[in-house]
């Protein structure tokens, strides 16, 4: 009792809610958030190893947690220093080489176990403990019942990959996919709502995929979990992330015509516009199917705008499959983007492919690639000037009396509003447009 607790997340969304679920658990057990790691009994560091300069960042974080622990104990204060999330699976032994201080580490699928952690480390002081298991229950049967922390709230539904893309380490650090059962889904998001959301996002590495089974054990789709969301009393926004294109279905693109709570923007990665590289990469799509897609969905909702992965440098990849994608980004016109150099990560197929492109042609290809993709950002934002949008507030900015919110779009704003309107959708007329945020004025 009375210990606090400092936790830094890194990576993706879901680790964002993992963050929050083991803090949840922190907290039925006594411990108090701390501002910083010098103000921390214990410091957890969750991880992510979708790319190598996320897993090195990890490595010298813990070299500076390390100096932190050092002067804790010459004031007398002992600390615990535990990793949890994707880097502890891929690299375990790797945390046991170079970070022999760290008393505990455990993958993404067994951090539900964190109260029996500490109870082990307190009683064998010195011995670190490493959890890597695939654990044959669901995670989310042990975690304690979670509540809103603010007008948004996230909530995973799926978790894991079937897809082996030859590029990703998803599938041996999250394991296989597991669909959450739709009437648990429901149960937590009706509680979000309850203690204060107004926006749901629903989380999964293959959230589209999801197959959860109903209350007569009926096997369900996304598209069914939407509407049953939807139903919800108080809920006025749902999004889902992270979809992957070859199982999007007319039920789910039939949603984004009827639910009118279902934004107008889904990312939907396509990583590459060439279709030699995506079967290297292992994709179930090609350039043309992910087109008809797009097409159907908008068709569907005229309103609707893209987002999308991209990798650049993929092995193998020629000026002319470079340029397929540059055609794929001009033709779909995405209001956002995240893009990056291909990275090898050990174990996966592409790390051992030929033909494994230069450093300079990858840098090169990703200025190219960034400066198109930051031009229909701009260009989009540009077109929402004049625009009154209901932004969902969430933090507060920089400047005294500035909050900053999100646009149904997922554009960042900014308006000058006190702190009694955080985590309420208020209306804006936007006044002012950069390629990364929008300023405006309440209606």
């Amino acid at each position: 009792m009375g210990k606090k607790y400092y936790i830094k997340t890194f990576g993706c969304q879901m680790n964002v809610y993992d963050s929050q679920r083991i803090a949840a658990m922190l907290k039925n057990l006594g411990y108090e958030k701390a501002a910083t790691p010098k103000a921390a009994d214990l410091i957890i560091l969750n991880t992510c190893h979708i790319r190598e300069k996320a897993a090195e960042k990890v490595f010298s974080d813990l070299g500076r947690l390390n100096l932190v622990k050092q002067e804790r104990a010459e004031e007398g204060l002992d600390t615990v220093i535990g990793v949890v999330g994707c880097v502890v699976q891929a690299e375990d032994t790797e945390i046991a080489k170079r970070a022999p201080f760290v008393d505990f580490a455990t993958g993404p699928l067994t951090y539900h176990r964190l109260p029996e952690i500490l109870t082990r480390v307190a009683r064998k002081r010195g011995i670190s403990i490493i959890d890597t298991e695939f654990p044959a229950v669901a995670k989310f049967d042990f975690l304690p019942e979670n509540k809103a922390e603010g007008g948004l709230s996230y909530l995973a539904v799926q978790e894991g990959c079937n897809n082996f893309c030859t590029y990703c380490v998803v599938p041996y650090t999250r394991g296989v996919e597991y669909s959450r059962p739709v009437a648990e889904v429901l149960k937590e998001a009706k509680r979000l709502v309850d203690t204060g959301s107004v926006e749901i996002n629903l989380l999964g590495q293959n959230v589209n995929s999801y197959h959860g089974e109903d209350e007569n054990g009926k096997e369900r789709n996304l598209a069914y979990l939407l509407r049953r969301l939807s139903e919800i009393d108080g809920l006025q926004r749902i999004r889902y992330t992270t979809s992957y294109p070859a199982d999007v279905d007319d039920d789910l693109i039939a949603c984004h015509r009827d639910l009118k709570k279902l934004m107008p923007y889904l990312h939907l990665p396509v990583q590459s516009g060439s279709d030699k590289i995506l079967k290297a990469m292992n994709r179930r799509h090609n350039s043309a199917d992910y087109l008809r897609i797009v097409e159907k969905l908008q068709q569907a909702n005229p309103n609707l705008r893209m987002s999308s992965d991209f990798i650049v440098g993929f092995p193998g990849e020629t000026d002319d499959d470079f340029r397929a994608t540059l055609d794929i980004v001009n033709r779909v016109k995405y209001i956002q983007a995240f893009s990056f150099k291909y990275s090898r990560r050990p174990g996966t197929p592409a790390a051992v492919m030929d033909n494994q492109i230069e450093e300079k042609v990858k840098k090169e290809r990703l200025e190219i690639l960034q400066n198109l993709l930051f031009s229909y950002q701009l260009k989009f934002n540009e077109e929402c000037l004049g625009k009154t949008m209901p932004v969902l507030f969430e933090s507060k900015g920089r400047h005294a009396g500035q909050l900053i919110g999100r646009t149904p779009y997922m554009q960042n704003l900014h308006a000058e509003l006190n702190k009694t309107n955080l985590n309420k959708i208020i209306n804006v007329k936007v006044t002012e447009a950069t390629a990364n945020s929008l300023s405006g004025e309440v209606v």
